[in-house]
């Protein structure tokens, strides 16, 4: 298996994703090849928890335009990750 900390690169910290750990569900921008048995390695492995369940995204890398120059922001991949009951990671 890969390095843990190659395939969790840092945690998601918007308002939808802070409200969700709220329901034990926390968010990371993960690496575009990671899968979801590395996922949950990782997450294992980095913080002492049990992982329940990980759900995962590809979002698209936003466009920006730069007065005459037009840009691509980067393409990246964030997973949203369920804990067992009675586990909590502090992030913050």
């Amino acid at each position: 298996m890969k390095d843990p900390h190659t395939i969790i690169l840092r945690p998601v910290m918007t308002e939808k994703a802070v409200s969700g750990q709220e329901k034990l569900a926390y968010t990371f921008q993960v690496a575009l090849s990671a899968n979801k048995k590395e996922i949950k390695y990782a997450v294992e492995k980095i913080f002492p928890v049990k992982v329940r369940d990980v759900r995962t995204l590809r979002m698209k890398g936003k466009y920006r335009r730069y007065k005459m120059t037009v840009g691509h922001r980067p393409d990246w991949k964030k997973a949203i990750v369920t804990l067992a009951e009675g586990y909590r990671i502090d992030i913050m």
